[in-house]
């Protein structure tokens, strides 16, 4: 099969978590002019889209459409045709309920080729999320998933809740929270012992998951008392009662704890993996977009004679990458490198030299231009310096390399722009005291912070959402523009700025 030619990838996202996608199903993502998403996956996961997405929810919540099946089935029959690359992305498994199976029929009707991958079901990732072994030697030898929603269009109710209460096992209802109540009291009805343990699940695998526990008689009271919210599963039986501590998802030092990610659209990934092995909700929030320089011709310039300098100094990774990667695309590679001496602000910018397999000479032990310049100091009297920068920044290195009597010419390399407004969504969540913290990654992010929503985090509710700063520096820039910080970083970077978080977490906002 051609890349040219359309066809459609039946993709299972998995129950929620992002991370538990299958490496074929990123593959197919990665791969796909269009995406076509339902309502339960995790939005994190279009990141790793790169054609156009489109949300195909089928139930009508607040603020979302919903779209018909046959439209849904249309337009992946009609981009296909067309010679485009489709992912049809279903929540859990395509095949479990997800009616993957009915698709892939009318896509085989319409002569379109298809492919279906696998994805965990909600029912194995809830118990496992949830403490719960779903088959043990000690309680059940077997497992049955059971829809609580069946078509309406049937003409006929195919549960047969008195062979369902003499099943030996455990037994796992989706879709069925609406009808809990009535689900627990026909298995009683039809001879299940009224003190089986029951267990719901809800906002499976999501650093938000709410486990409520009981038995047959009470789980319906508990579930209303509880609050608890579709999507859910019920999960009947000895094993729902035998929850096997430590329950390991419980123990994040973040579980539950919604964290607000400024830096740029296409640099979260990393911050966003490290916020979900935390127990985080990462809310992805860019403030900032990164770009190329307007013209490339100073930096050509600079680096067709790079052998000229003895020094080039890097303040960001940013910097590093934008750089060297116009020297490859202009044909060169490391080796104009070899007389030239390389200075980087801190270890995240030394690692992405290392990405071109170059090593920092020099790095400071403090993360700050401050310390960056002092550090150069002693090495750059007489000498030719090129400092490859944003277009935006503060003057303290090229001060004091001046001082200093270094040669110093300044390259802008990328462009740091302050987006215009909060995304979607994130202003209604400050306004409502939705939003746990709020990471702030440099002082031009802490600026447009207070220019977008500062009016916001000084209401009742806004108040309730805590900064935290990456470095001092940028702290300084968000308490000048009257904003209040919360945590500052003592390493420099994303680790140091989350090991913040987690030990001002332990400390509840007044």
């Amino acid at each position: 099969m051609t890349r040219q030619s359309g066809r459609v990838h039946l993709v299972g996202a998995g129950p929620g978590d992002p991370g538990l996608i299958t490496l074929r199903g990123l593959e197919c993502l990665r791969e796909a002019d269009l995406v076509l998403y339902d309502g339960l996956v995790n939005p994190l996961l279009l990141r790793h889209a790169r054609g156009l997405v489109e949300r195909t929810a089928r139930t009508t919540r607040p603020g979302v459409r919903c779209v018909a099946q046959a439209n849904v089935t249309a337009r992946m029959i009609e981009a296909a045709q067309a010679g485009q690359v489709v992912v049809r992305l279903k929540g859990g498994d395509p095949f479990i309920f997800g009616r993957g199976g009915e698709e892939a029929a009318d896509l085989a009707r319409a002569g379109i080729p298809y492919e279906v991958v696998p994805g965990i079901t909600a029912a194995t990732a809830a118990a496992v999320y949830a403490g719960i072994s779903l088959t043990h030697r000690d309680h059940a030898s077997a497992v049955a998933l059971i829809t609580g929603h069946e078509n309406p269009e049937k003409p006929e109710r195919s549960l047969d809740y008195g062979a369902l209460a003499k099943f030996p096992g455990t037994l796992v209802f989706y879709m069925g929270l609406h009808k809990l109540e009535a689900i627990a009291q026909a298995l009683i009805g039809a001879g299940k012992p009224h003190d089986t343990p029951a267990a719901v699940i809800c906002q499976t695998t999501l650093p938000h998951q709410q486990v409520v526990a009981g038995t047959l008689a009470d789980i319906a009271d508990r579930a209303r008392a509880a609050k608890v919210q579709p999507p859910s599963l019920i999960v009947v039986g000895a094993a729902a009662g035998a929850r096997e501590p430590p329950r390991w998802f419980d123990d994040r030092p973040l579980r539950g704890v919604s964290i607000a990610l400024t830096r740029s659209a296409e640099q979260q990934d990393d911050a966003i993996e490290l916020a979900l092995r935390l127990g985080a909700e990462p809310v992805v929030m860019p403030l900032i977009d990164i770009g190329p320089p307007q013209d490339w011709s100073d930096v050509d310039a600079a680096l067709g004679r790079i052998g000229e300098f003895d020094w080039l100094v890097f303040t960001s990774a940013n910097g590093v990458r934008s750089c060297l990667g116009r020297l490859w695309d202009g044909g060169g590679d490391a080796r104009a490198l070899s007389g030239v001496r390389v200075a980087a602000i801190g270890p995240a910018t030394a690692r992405a030299l290392e990405e071109f397999r170059l090593r920092a000479d020099l790095v400071p032990e403090s993360f700050r231009a401050e310390e960056l310049a002092d550090a150069l100091e002693p090495h750059v009297h007489g000498r030719h310096v090129l400092w490859a920068r944003a277009n935006s920044g503060r003057d303290v290195l090229p001060d004091a390399l001046s001082r200093a009597g270094a040669k110093l010419e300044q390259v802008v390399v990328y462009r740091n722009e302050d987006v215009a407004a909060l995304p979607e969504g994130v202003a209604e969540r400050i306004a409502r005291g939705e939003l746990d913290w709020i990471a702030l990654s440099s002082p031009s992010i802490a600026r447009n912070l207070a220019r977008l929503a500062g009016s916001l985090l000084k209401s009742e509710a806004g108040r309730r959402v805590r900064l935290a700063a990456i470095s001092p520096v940028t702290a300084e820039a968000a308490a000048a523009e009257g904003l209040e910080v919360f945590a500052v970083a003592t390493e420099f970077n994303w680790s140091g700025l989350f090991d913040a978080i987690v030990s001002a977490s332990a400390v509840p906002p007044a």
